[in-house]
C-alpha cells in the first residue's frame, strides 16, 4: 500500500469537494490499496456521518422509500421497508457477500464496487483496460468464463459485480450525488457506463462528488424476486442473476422490470424482455420468449457461451417466482397454471 493524506470528515459539507477517495466500509477500496491497483493520494474517511446518521437512516419517501448511502446492507436488508416493499433488493443483499461484510460494507460503496476481473486485480496482467488504458484487454484472449456476453466492447469484457444494484435497477433506484456544484440526481441504470473505447471511466461521478442517498420510487407490484446462479453456495459472485418484478392482473402481466447481473458490464436492464412481457399471457411460454428477447443482443465468447442457456433459465425460473407460479425451491405452487 502506497502512502496517502487521511482525513475524516465530520459532516457531508466537510467531505464534498475533498480531492482523491472516500473511505465508508472500505471493503472493496482497501482490498485494491492493498493491491496496488487503487492509488489514492488522499483518502477521507466519512464513517462519523454513519455514527452519527447523517448518512445511514432509512425512510419512507412519498410513495417510496430513501436510503441514506451508509446504511449497511445488514440493515438495510433487514429494514422492514425494504423487506415488505422491496424483497428482491432484501434477496440480493443477503445474496452478497459474507455476514460480516454486509455488517460493514456500506450501500453507496456496494453500488461504488469495481469488477472482480482477475486481469484488473493482479498486477501481474499487463494487459487491462481499466487498470491502464490502452494496454489492452487480457480477458478477451484469455480466460473468460466469467465475463460479459452482455454490453462489451473490443476493449472490455469485465462484469459490474454488485448483486444489490441488480435489484436496485430493476426497482428503478437512483442516486442523490452531492458536490460543490450543488446535489443533482441521476437514476441507477444511467450512472454506471458502458466501457465502450473508455473502460476506466465507470461510472458519472464527478470529482469532489459524494453519493448521499438511493431513492426507490414505489414498486410496481409489492413481489418481486432476485435468483442468483454461481460456483457455489456461499461467498461467490454470479455467474448470472436475475431481479424481476411482476404486476399480473387476471393472468396477464400488466407491468414488469428485469434485470440481469453477472453477464454485463453493468447491471443489465432488459426493456426487450419487459416489451415482451407486458400484455401478455403470464404463462411458461411467454416468460421464454422474455429471455430469449433479453439475450438477442448477447455476445458471448468460447468460454462464456454457457452463459447463454444459462441466463434464459434463470429469467424463466425468476419470472415464474414472481408470478407466484412456483416457490423458491421450484416447486409449483398450489393451483398455480405453470
Amino acid at each position: 500500500m502506497r502512502p496517502f493524506e487521511y482525513a475524516r470528515a465530520q459532516s457531508v459539507a466537510e467531505a464534498v469537494g475533498r480531492p482523491g477517495k472516500f473511505l465508508a466500509g472500505g471493503t472493496t477500496l482497501m482490498d485494491l490499496m492493498k493491491l496496488d491497483v487503487e492509488r489514492p493520494a488522499h483518502l477521507t474517511d466519512i464513517t462519523p456521518l454513519r455514527e452519527n446518521g447523517e448518512l445511514s437512516q432509512i425512510v419512507e419517501d412519498g410513495g417510496g422509500v430513501k436510503i441514506g448511502a451508509l446504511a449497511s446492507m445488514s440493515q438495510t436488508a433487514e429494514h422492514p421497508l425494504i423487506a415488505e416493499r422491496y424483497p428482491a433488493l432484501s434477496q440480493a443483499l443477503l445474496a452478497g457477500a459474507s455476514q460480516q461484510i454486509r455488517n460493514m460494507a456500506s450501500m453507496g460503496g456496494n453500488v461504488m464496487q469495481r469488477t472482480r476481473c482477475p486481469y484488473f486485480r493482479d498486477l501481474a496482467f499487463k494487459e487491462c483496460n481499466k487498470r491502464d488504458p490502452g494496454s489492452g484487454c487480457g480477458a478477451i484472449g484469455g480466460h473468460h468464463r466469467k465475463m460479459a456476453i452482455l454490453g462489451g466492447s473490443d476493449a472490455c469484457i469485465a462484469t459490474h459485480a454488485s448483486d444489490a444494484s441488480v435489484a436496485l435497477v430493476a426497482y428503478g433506484a437512483a442516486l442523490t450525488l452531492r458536490g460543490p456544484d450543488g446535489e443533482r440526481r441521476v437514476k441507477l441504470e444511467d450512472f454506471n457506463l458502458l466501457p465502450g473505447e473508455t473502460p476506466h471511466i465507470e461510472h458519472d461521478l464527478r470529482e469532489g462528488e459524494l453519493i448521499v442517498a438511493l431513492t426507490l420510487p414505489a414498486p410496481i407490484a409489492a413481489d418481486g424476486v432476485y435468483l442468483k446462479v454461481r460456483d457455489r453456495e456461499s461467498y461467490e459472485f454470479a455467474l448470472s442473476s436475475c431481479a424481476a418484478v411482476l404486476d399480473v392482473q387476471e393472468g396477464k402481466v400488466n407491468a414488469a422490470h428485469v434485470t440481469l447481473g453477472g453477464v454485463g458490464t453493468r447491471p443489465w436492464r432488459s426493456p426487450e424482455a419487459e416489451a415482451a412481457l407486458v400484455g401478455q399471457p403470464a404463462t411458461r411460454e411467454t416468460f421464454e420468449a422474455a429471455a430469449r428477447a433479453a439475450l438477442q443482443h448477447a455476445h458471448p465468447l468460447a468460454q462464456n457461451a454457457f452463459k447463454v442457456p444459462l441466463t434464459a433459465r434463470v429469467i424463466v425460473r425468476a419470472l415464474m417466482q414472481a408470478a407466484g407460479q412456483i416457490d423458491e425451491a421450484g416447486n409449483p405452487t398450489t393451483g398455480a397454471n405453470a
